[in-house]
């Protein structure tokens, strides 16, 4: 899991793992604590004594939220009222939470979601080469 690379601790280095669908964090060598967020400084104990790792990628949903007034970027998708999008938190397997899309469920009945589903990270590409992180259920 633990993968010792030179790239930066930024949100640019995040994304272009991500293009090359690397899904990656950070460890604290000091603490041991992960963060999805791209930081050279550990937000447990401050050092900056930190590493890449790659995560799995699994997860479970632990919240979720369906939504039906689009911003005009999800409008021009083709989401809205009849067509809602939703949105969640996901609970990595390692222990960090990551606000991402969720895929392949159905919104138009969200009661069918359920917290605690097995996620997947699935990689989507809505908006200009800037992946967007995705689940799915697994």
């Amino acid at each position: 899991m633990a993968e010792h690379i030179t790239k930066e601790f930024n949100a640019a280095s995040f994304y272009e793992y991500l293009r090359e669908g690397k899904f990656m964090g950070v460890r604290c060598v000091s603490c041991g604590q992960l963060a999805v967020e791209a930081r050279a400084i550990c937000q447990s104990c401050h050092s900056t004594e930190v590493i890449w790792v790659e995560f799995s990628g699994k997860g479970q949903l632990a919240t979720f939220t369906c939504i039906s007034i689009v911003p005009q970027s999800m409008a021009e998708k083709g989401y809205g009222r009849d067509n809602p999008y939703c949105s969640g938190i996901v609970m990595l397997d390692e222990g960090p939470r990551i606000s991402a899309r969720i895929l392949n469920v159905d919104t138009l009945n969200p009661q069918g979601i359920k917290i605690g589903m097995k996620m997947q990270l699935e990689l989507e590409d809505l908006s200009e080469g800037i992946p967007v992180l995705a689940f799915r259920p697994d």
